[in-house]
This record gives structure tokens, C-alpha cells and sequence, in this order.
């Protein structure tokens, strides 16, 4: 067993199987190395040292399960299909901390580097950035409240950008590139509500077999558009030139789902979306678990 104790913000004390036997050359588990990295010396980062402490040891816990349970596809995913992953970054074109969080959310999208995981990533761009001097055009107040809501449920003292949610069950700083392969990884590993998504004459269709939570769970439907890239006049970013994908513009709850029934709805689309992003996904209630995820590329 792994186990942990922490003064304050520093780890004191820590199973030596872990950061320790890589001083040695030992061959690690994939993930050590960069856990380790990250928290030389036992040291972690402050404001938020108690989020930034859970997220060490559901780093090293999850490292661990991950590697013990590794196989060529993932649990969660049908054979031969990468298991879909839900990944959110609130952002703001005002905040100076962001353009390293939007070109990994980029890069998850693009290069899709995690082995039996699909990242189905949305840009939901928040407007509390908006007073400092730049106003975000693809901001909204919505994406605020949404994330306002995880921070009620992870128990943060408030919303700040950038962040990163995985699937509705992991939250961390939005350029965390060592932690957000950790949290999809480990959320690849979970069972899935599959996700059919097609277009039809009306507009799109969502099929969802069943859900494997209890209860009742929340569909959504989104809409994103593809990138753009944006000339920053003022505020901290002043100057730059910013790239982002999937940028959402909509999204809406479309429908709820049970655990004895199945789920088959068709939703008109406007022609002027049928060149955004069509993302559906199924949720618990008060942005709780994210259970299955479904993407539409833009129509040619």
C-alpha cells in the first residue's frame, strides 16, 4: 500500500516504491516520473495546498491502479474503439495564465496521445475575465455559472481559470499536461453509457442504450466551433495572438435518461451549426459524473 502524510502543504512522508526507487533506474509505471517531477522534494505548490495534495495522492493511487490493470483497450471502451473522455477547460482570452491551458486542450484534441481514450475536449470560455479589459467574444455568462457549479461540488473556495475538468470527477489546473494524462487515463478505465450520434434529415439523433449509474442522469447537447484564433488588443493577453478548438457556443440540457430506459431523440440543427461540432454527453445531476460522450465532426 501507498500511503501519505502531509505538514501543512509539504509531504513528510511517502512509500519510497514510488519517487524513490527511480533514483535508483528502476523502470517506473507510466506517470511516476512526471508525479515526481512535479513534486520534487515533497514540496507542493500553494494557494490551494489541500486540492494540490488530493490531486498527489489520486495521482499516485490512480498511476498505480492504471498500470496494474493496463490492457490494449480500455475497459470502458467497446474492442477496437477508444473509450470516450469528457475534458472541459474554462478559460479566458483576459487571463494571462490560459494560452498554455488552450494549447494543451489543443493538443489532446488533435494528437489524441492517450492509448485507449478518445478526449472529447470542449473550451468553455468564462465572462469574469471580461472587466479586466478585454472582452471575450466567446464568452458567456452560462460557462460561469457551470463552472461555479463544479466548484460547489469539488468544495473550492471559488471558479478560477484556467481549469480542467475530466468527465465531470477530476478537476486541476487547466495547463497540468502531467495530471490531465493522469485524470484521462483513469477515467478511460470506468464503464460507459454507449453514445450513438448521427445525423438525420432533421438535424441530429442521440440513441443511448442504457445507463449504468442509478438513478436518473442529464443528456446534453453541445455545440462547438471547430478553432479561431483571435487578435488580443488589450488586457493581459495584449498582443497575442490566440489560438482555440472546440469552442463551445451552445449547451443545453436536452433530455434525461434512467437505468430502465432507453434513450432516442432527434434535435433540429440550424444550417448556419451544421459547420460546428456536435458533442453529446450524459451527466449526473449537479455536474456530477460525466457516464459517456459522443462527438460529430463539422459537416463538409
Amino acid at each position: 500500500m501507498v500511503t501519505f502524510r502531509f505538514s501543512g502543504n509539504h509531504l513528510v512522508e511517502r512509500s519510497q516504491t514510488t519517487c524513490g526507487f527511480l533514483r535508483r533506474g528502476s523502470v517506473a509505471p507510466v506517470g511516476i516520473y512526471e508525479i515526481c517531477s512535479r513534486y520534487p522534494g515533497g514540496l507542493l505548490p500553494s494557494p490551494a495546498g489541500k486540492r494540490h495534495r488530493m490531486q498527489f495522492a489520486l495521482a499516485v493511487a490512480a498511476t498505480f491502479a492504471i498500470t496494474a490493470t493496463a490492457k490494449d483497450e480500455a475497459p470502458g471502451a467497446r474492442e477496437g474503439q477508444r473509450s470516450p473522455v469528457l475534458v472541459e477547460l474554462f478559460t479566458s482570452e483576459g487571463c494571462s495564465s490560459c494560452p498554455p491551458a488552450d494549447l494543451l486542450l489543443e493538443k489532446l484534441d488533435r494528437l489524441q496521445p492517450i492509448p485507449g481514450a478518445e478526449a472529447i475536449v470542449l473550451s468553455e470560455h468564462v465572462d469574469y475575465w471580461n472587466r479586466i479589459g478585454w472582452t471575450d467574444p466567446y464568452s458567456s455568462p452560462a460557462f460561469s455559472r457551470r463552472q461555479e457549479a463544479y466548484a460547489h461540488r469539488f468544495g473550492l473556495d471559488g471558479a478560477y481559470t484556467p481549469e480542467m475538468i475530466v468527465d465531470g470527477d477530476a478537476e486541476l489546473l487547466g495547463s497540468d499536461e502531467p495530471g490531465a494524462k493522469v485524470a484521462i487515463v483513469s477515467a478511460s478505465q470506468k464503464e460507459k453509457a454507449p453514445i450513438r450520434l448521427s445525423r438525420v434529415p432533421a438535424g441530429v439523433r442521440i440513441e443511448i442504450d442504457a445507463f449504468p449509474g442509478r438513478g436518473k442522469a442529464e443528456v446534453y447537447l453541445a455545440m462547438a466551433q471547430d478553432s479561431a484564433t483571435s487578435d488580443v488588443l488589450r488586457g493581459e493577453n495584449k498582443g497575442r495572438r490566440l489560438h482555440h478548438v472546440a469552442i463551445v457556443r451552445r449547451l443545453d440540457p436536452v433530455g434525461t435518461i434512467s437505468s430502465r430506459a432507453r434513450f432516442n431523440k432527434q434535435f433540429p440543427v440550424k444550417d448556419a451549426d451544421k459547420s460546428l461540432r456536435i458533442i453529446a454527453f450524459v451527466q449526473e445531476p449537479g455536474n456530477g459524473r460525466v457516464w459517456g460522450a459522443a462527438l460529430l465532426a463539422p459537416a463538409k
